[in-house]
């Protein structure tokens, strides 16, 4: 298992290398392009007769944020491509668990109308993850010697690019600069897919049948959910203090056929903290409420001192 990890982390840090390579500055004369790629690798360890508490653990974060921007007169195209996945192993846990598992791809194009910071807007959203999630537990087995044992197991609740959502939008972008702007869609629709394994029901077992709640609000022996509704998307980027950057991103989503009193929202706050070129520290928050899957806020936090490369130059003039 440990050998295991390892080997991931070692893919991990690998495509950091290819990272650098293989996406290279682009900057053309409507395009541009810049982005980063960070790694943050923890590790603890204990020994035999470590008396102050402690568990042996290690851990390892890559991340990889890139955008492309595309401007021609009133035509403006941005595109931002966010991704995070790590990777925890502690020692006498049975399992590797996830400690961070993103992948999201956002698409404006706007059209200016008149001279206003007003434009017509086309918006596209992806969002998934990379590999299953789990829930974990402990269970009491007596084995063939009659002694009983605790066991560590766990059970699926997602699985890799499930579920995935998709979301097209019309409507109008306010956009003073890219680091402040909002898009607002009254004419958006959304497909949420998942897989199968985890909605098949048998019909025939009425206890089956009647156990069954919709995943992710996919109904029973489907894959699929097609709804139409309305969106909000809000960004702002500005630096708090020297070498120190905030980033907030608002998606709100209403359902116009079923509950569209119910709000699904996911808020994004990041901080950026350069420390030189190679080094950099990030806090990072996330909370989502969709009622289709949990009644409460989902919060998830990274915060973490690593490695980063920067991938192309970021403009310095706004748009």
């Amino acid at each position: 298992m440990k050998s295991y990890f390892f080997s991931i982390l070692f893919c991990l840090i690998t495509s950091v290398t290819v990272a650098q390579d293989s996406i290279p500055p682009v900057k053309q004369s409507n395009w541009i392009s810049w982005g980063r790629v960070s790694f943050i690798f923890n590790q603890s360890a204990f020994n035999a007769d470590w008396q102050g508490g402690g568990v042996t653990n290690v851990s390892g974060n890559l991340g990889i944020s890139y955008d492309i921007q595309y401007n021609r007169k009133k035509l403006s195209w941005d595109t931002k491509l966010i991704s995070d996945f790590g990777l925890s192993q502690v020692k006498d846990q049975r399992f590797i668990r996830k400690t961070t598992d993103r992948l999201e791809l956002n698409s404006i194009l706007g059209n200016q109308i008149n001279q206003s910071f007003w434009n017509y807007s086309t918006i596209f959203n992806f969002r998934s993850q990379f590999v299953s999630g789990y829930q974990f537990f402990n269970e009491e087995q007596t084995g063939d010697d009659g002694f009983t044992r605790t066991v560590q197991k766990r059970r699926e609740t997602s699985g890799s690019f499930s579920p995935s959502y998709y979301q097209l939008g019309l409507g109008f972008l306010w956009k003073k600069s890219k680091n402040f702007n909002f898009n607002i869609a009254p004419a958006t629709t959304r497909l949420i897919k998942v897989s199968s394994n985890f909605t098949d029901v048998d019909l025939n077992d009425a206890a089956a049948v009647e156990a069954y709640k919709p995943f992710f609000g996919v109904e029973a022996n489907r894959t699929t959910r097609w709804e139409v509704g309305a969106s909000f998307r809000g960004y702002t980027k500005f630096e708090i203090a020297k070498n120190i950057q905030m980033e907030n991103v608002l998606s709100l989503y209403s359902d116009y056929l079923v509950d569209p009193e119910n709000i699904d929202i996911d808020f994004n706050l990041h901080l950026f903290l350069k420390v030189n070129k190679y080094i950099s520290g990030n806090f990072e928050f996330q909370a989502i409420y969709d009622d289709d899957t949990t009644k409460g806020f989902q919060i998830r936090q990274v915060i973490g001192l690593g490695f980063k490369y920067d991938l192309g130059e970021r403009p310095k003039k706004t748009a």
